[in-house]
């Protein structure tokens, strides 16, 4: 990856912290055959590679894999621009992107499109009024043994995940939940707490508060641009809780201007630094030499089953599936409160202290997110296994009134 002073390439090191840290059957979709692959080979050659060591499959299956999620994608993005609901989408086992919908007449439109369509059981928003109660009771008093809950299209239920039940706060919590009979799945692990602590590495280029280059570190996510055109880094909050000043290769790169994560506080991890001036932040994702550096095409949110790739300054680059998106997460720092963190998706995509922060992309350029935490992520190489969570790009755009920088 290139290194020049005053441009910074996405995923090159950034200074700061890092986070560590049953299944129903719905009613039955209305299945077609999926959209056809394009015969014409038009995935990255570096990258189709590293998803094939990510997900331990061949080039061959990884590249049909990427041509099949590529054209029913954009099938979904004209189902979505004609009127048709697609937040729910998800691939299935099979790699079919299944839409729920809420019309006899929109699951024809889907159908005829060459997606499937499923009216489910549940309405999505019925699923999210359930979410967002429990959203608010752990607002009141914060369950210590609930890792995390989120609305699963799959299997059309909110989803709690439960470490243990010894307080009587997460007794209550999973005992609400319940109360909502089949709609919710309470499940069970045995993994370590989510964290958030401070990241040591040597070799960072770009450090919190000091332009000592072996301090904590995150990485580079996003640039984009506010309506007056001042230039901003789109970051995980917690990289900048305070606000703090960012260093690339011992100079200043940016300054932290807003952030909605505090410890002991209901958070979302989302933040902005302004860029200071003569700096800016590149439109190409760094393949840390794994592969090819992409350009960013746009923010498109890519369907819950997707490959993603991410681009961080300790695992460099790494690639799985989008789980769920909506994940509320209970986040661990020792010496620190409990914080609760909302609007999280859940993947498989690896990811190590020092990757806070850092971009999520697809094989077409659609910039997906910054890195937040992990809960017993182990990896070797780019291979991914456990579980990790990212801030949706989107919503950090949406709630900043920010616009994504894109290649020309």
């Amino acid at each position: 990856m290139n290194r020049i002073s005053r441009t910074l390439s996405i995923g090159a090191a950034v200074g700061a912290l890092a986070l560590t840290g049953g299944t129903a059957t719905a009613s039955q979709p209305a299945t077609t055959d999926p959209t056809p692959a394009p015969s014409v080979r038009t995935q990255p050659t570096g990258m189709v590679k590293a998803l094939a060591e990510s997900l331990g499959v061949s080039v061959a299956e990884a590249e049909r894999k990427l041509d099949r999620q590529s054209a029913q994608q954009k099938t979904l993005e004209r189902l979505g621009i004609s009127g048709v609901p697609t937040a729910s989408a998800y691939f299935d086992a099979r790699g079919t992107l299944t839409v729920d919908v809420t019309t006899a007449q929109q699951a024809a439109d889907v159908k005829a499109a060459g997606l499937a369509a499923r009216i489910p059981a549940r309405a999505p928003s019925a699923l999210d009024r359930i979410k967002s109660e429990l959203d608010r009771l752990a607002e009141k008093k914060l369950p210590a043994g609930v890792e995390s809950w989120h609305v699963d299209p799959v299997s059309n239920k909110v989803v709690v995940t439960v470490r243990d039940t010894a307080d009587a706060t997460s007794r209550a919590f999973v005992a609400a939940a319940r109360s909502h009979g089949p709609a919710v799945t309470v499940e069970t692990t045995t993994d370590d707490a989510p964290q958030a602590t401070a990241a040591i590495a040597p070799g960072s280029k770009m450090n919190i508060n000091t332009s000592d280059v072996n301090g904590g570190y995150c990485s580079v996510g996003f640039g984009a641009r506010d309506q007056q055109g001042r230039q901003y880094l789109a970051t995980a909050g917690h990289c900048i809780k305070n606000l703090d000043t960012l260093y690339f290769s011992g100079s200043q790169f940016a300054k932290g201007t807003r952030t909605r994560f505090a410890h002991g506080y209901d958070s979302v991890d989302m933040g902005i630094a302004a860029i200071s001036s003569g700096n800016s932040v590149t439109t190409t994702v760094g393949g840390w030499r794994v592969v090819a550096d992409t350009p960013v095409r746009g923010s498109q949110r890519a369907a819950v089953g997707s490959t993603v790739c991410k681009s961080g300054a300790t695992t460099r680059w790494t690639c799985g599936t989008i789980s769920s998106y909506n994940h509320s997460v209970t986040y661990t720092d020792p010496g620190q409160p409990r914080t609760l963190v909302k609007g999280l998706a859940k993947s498989t995509v690896c990811i190590h202290k020092g990757d806070s922060g850092g971009a999520w992309i697809t094989n077409q350029g659609q910039a997906q997110g910054v890195t937040s935490g992990s809960s017993d992520l182990t990896c070797d190489g780019s291979f991914g296994g456990g579980a990790s969570w990212m801030q949706p790009l989107d919503d950090l755009l949406r709630h900043y009134g920010l616009t994504l920088n894109t290649a020309s």
